[in-house]
């Protein structure tokens, strides 16, 4: 027969508490930088998509402007778009780096980048 006890103790409990608050906080913070990016993403191939059809550099930058506001993009700016021409034709992208602050002083910066066509 057996004697001892299994299961956890409450010291257990509180350290795999802690590490799931700090990995949740991480998380809930980092998210929404994730979600403009995607969103960024998704402007820049429509964009792209339209510059394929024959549209100029500044047509192409009110389209984004304006999908930016849509979109609630702040991160990037029309202006902040790099337009080039290549054999395979327009290729619109973006890059930018996003600080998420954690706490105090402590923050993750986070380098994305954009392009219309790989």
């Amino acid at each position: 027969m057996r004697m001892n006890q299994l299961g956890l103790s409450l010291s257990g409990v509180l350290v795999g508490g802690v590490i799931f608050i700090v990995l949740a906080m991480l998380a809930l913070k980092m998210v929404p930088s994730y979600i403009e990016f995607f969103a960024i993403k998704k402007a820049i191939a429509a964009v792209g998509e339209e510059a394929r059809n024959g549209a100029n550099a500044a047509a192409i930058r009110r389209s984004f402007e304006n999908r930016s506001i849509i979109d609630a993009i702040e991160s990037v700016k029309a202006a902040d778009l790099e337009i080039t021409k290549g054999a395979s034709g327009v290729v619109v992208s973006a890059a930018y780096r996003k600080e998420v602050p954690l706490v105090s002083n402590i923050g993750i910066y986070i380098d994305f980048s954009a392009v219309s066509k790989e």
